[in-house]
């Protein structure tokens, strides 16, 4: 009869830890709370161009094209430190040699292209450095694209992360009077950039035979900020 009665008494406990299982997590005994979306921009003037350029010859052999290709090369980087560029601002970005197909797939010449990445510093020598690309690389010379930007642009983006904030706390603070409450601790902050990149203008090869005209235009910094307070 003792052991039949341990045995019962281990069976209810067993029965009563299980159905402990299936009951649901308790609700936090603060739940209120308000998440919302602050956005904050600021503008600056771009100071510093770079640009895609680079140097593309056909000839009848490989060596031919990768002669002409590389002394074309170096006369525009020698015009590039004429204008008081500084050789860590011009690196290489692709160097490519191509065979040329004609009839029934013979091979008819070498197509080989040179391209560099210059950063231009001052705006106001940066069209006659463009001009001065392509008299030095003559048709050969390849303007694929150029691109504005702030060089340190760390106070724009401090101010627009400081405007996201106080804005997502403005929005957050009369959603607290709406509903009839105040705004307490801030639970959490996450954060998006959103800089407006910078708008490239494609310049085909030949087209310049002055000074080109440059137009930096205003470049956006903003930040999207998402903000949880606590509602009291």
């Amino acid at each position: 009869m003792i052991r039949q009665t341990a045995w019962a008494a281990v069976a209810l406990a067993v029965a009563v830890a299980l159905s402990g299982c299936d009951k649901p997590p308790p609700v936090q005994a603060n739940a209120r709370q308000v998440t919302v979306v602050g956005s904050g921009q600021v503008q600056g003037t771009p100071d510093t161009l770079t640009a895609d350029v680079g140097i593309e010859v056909v000839a009848p052999d490989v060596t031919a094209a990768m002669n002409q290709t590389n002394e074309r090369q170096q006369a525009v980087i020698a015009a590039l430190t004429a204008d008081g560029i500084d050789t860590e601002d011009i690196s290489t970005a692709a160097v490519t040699l191509q065979p040329q197909y004609g009839d029934n797939q013979v091979v008819t010449g070498y197509r080989a292209g040179n391209s560099l990445n210059v950063k231009i510093r001052r705006l106001d020598n940066a069209s006659k450095a463009l001009t001065d690309i392509v008299n030095a690389g003559g048709n050969a010379a390849r303007i694929n694209s150029v691109s504005f930007s702030i060089d340190d642009d760390s106070k724009l983006v401090s101010d627009a992360r400081a405007r996201a904030f106080e804005d997502a706390k403005n929005r957050a603070t009369q959603y607290a009077q709406l509903s009839g409450m105040s705004l307490g601790r801030i639970i959490s902050i996450s954060e998006a950039p959103g800089t407006e990149p910078p708008r490239p203008a494609p310049a085909p090869a030949g087209a310049m035979a002055a000074d080109v005209p440059l137009q930096p235009g205003r470049q956006t910094v903003g930040f999207s900020v998402t903000a949880v307070w606590e509602l009291s």
